[in-house]
């Protein structure tokens, strides 16, 4: 989602004047668009804003703006940081760009356009938002705190804005909320759903693939299942959080479905798309969570076989209702657990990629890396090939 708000952020100020610069003295203008999911990424945006502080000495008309989750108590971020000229709340990108504008009177330029226009400035791959915050109450989590309730976009601005991208080169889209599957619900009785939205993308002359990312367990529905594996052009790859293997713990997160019901659903998805993959989150050492649950979401992990865990240990965020529980598991237990997952994912998926080996696969080319070519398979596997011919946005 950040991601998607960057990619808003420079379309919009390349359109009124600005191109950017990867040298930070050089800058009229910085912003920092920021997370704050876990406490080691709050740290890290502390410790980037104020390695911005020197800038405003030695260049004091630069502007400085600061946007997304970290953005609380503006009153408060301003007296502890008053050498940043403004915050946003998370995807204010029109905001931003007002502020600038009367920051900046009469950057609109000829070059800008002639820059916004350039194939080679336009991604393969867009981001696209369909909805913003979230409905759940994850007891552990701060994003709908910061980001507040689900608020879905209308489906035709969602497929303009998609065939928008397309006209620009895009060949792929993935489609972004805090939780995937709930689009249309706040929208009122007969309104779409992700369903809907996917089969109504399927026609978009020139879009090749469509993903949608992340999915929540307890939204999840054996229509939407039915429909990502009948659209040929919807990537048979899942981002499914499970967050534990054990029920209390879950209970405990506020996550409604149980470890059965998580495993009904992988069962469908491996049923109806076989090859495809399956993606997933973790957290180790949630308060109270002893070695015997701990064992669970092991035990979970090695008989689902997932083809991607992303292990985070817990840290409690404030305001959020798990920071009330004792934080009773030491750091040091976090991380060996941590590692433990770790090690037997590294396994796993060596063992799934390892059956790719001698295949011949399709690969969407997104850009040029150190040399290489890289793309993505439809089940989210990254490739790298050397070339001489210009292969981006081309399948290969």
């Amino acid at each position: 989602m950040n991601d998607a708000d960057a990619a808003r952020v420079h379309q919009g100020l390349m359109e009124i004047g600005f191109s950017p610069t990867s040298e930070p003295r050089e800058a009229d203008l910085i912003v920092l668009i920021t997370c704050v999911v876990r406490q080691s990424a709050e740290d890290k945006v502390v410790g980037r804003i104020s390695s911005l502080k020197y800038l405003k000495c030695i260049r004091p008309q630069s502007i400085i703006a600061v946007m997304g989750c970290f953005v609380a108590d503006k009153s408060a971020l301003q007296a502890r940081f008053p050498y940043v000229d403004a915050f946003f709340k998370p995807s204010n990108i029109s905001g931003l760009l007002e502020f600038v504008r009367q920051c900046m009177p009469g950057t609109v330029s000829a070059i800008a356009q002639e820059i916004t226009t350039h194939p080679t400035m336009q991604p393969v791959c867009a981001l696209i938002p369909i909805s913003y915050g979230c409905d759940h109450h994850c007891t552990y989590c701060i994003v709908r705190l910061r980001r507040g309730r689900q608020q879905s976009r209308p489906l035709p601005d969602i497929c303009a804005e998609v065939q928008q991208w397309v006209q620009r080169g895009a060949r792929e889209v993935t489609l972004l909320g805090q939780n995937v599957d709930a689009y249309g619900q706040d929208l009122g009785t007969g309104a779409p759903d992700l369903a809907d939205l996917l089969t109504a993308l399927q026609p978009i002359a020139g879009l090749w693939r469509i993903r949608f990312l992340t999915s929540h367990p307890g939204d999840m529905s054996a229509r939407l299942i039915r429909t990502v594996a009948t659209l040929p052009k919807v990537c048979p790859h899942f981002e499914l959080p499970v967050q534990s293997g054990d029920d209390r713990i879950l209970r405990r997160m506020g996550r409604n479905y149980t470890v059965a019901r998580y495993r009904e659903l992988v069962a469908a998805i491996r049923e109806q798309m076989p090859g495809c993959s399956i993606a997933t989150d973790v957290i180790v050492g949630f308060p109270g969570e002893d070695e015997t649950q701990f064992q669970a979401t092991y035990d979970l992990l090695a008989s689902l076989r997932f083809d991607t865990v992303h292990i985070a240990k817990y840290s409690p965020r404030p305001r959020t209702s798990a920071a009330r529980l004792p934080d009773d598991v030491p750091p040091q237990e976090k991380e060996r657990r941590r590692a433990s997952l770790e090690k037997l994912q590294r396994q796993i998926a060596a063992e799934i990629n390892a059956s790719l080996l001698g295949q011949t696969v399709e690969v969407l080319v997104e850009e040029r890396q150190r040399g290489k070519w890289k793309g993505r398979t439809i089940t989210n596997k990254l490739v790298f090939f050397a070339d001489v011919a210009d292969w981006r946005g081309r399948l290969a």
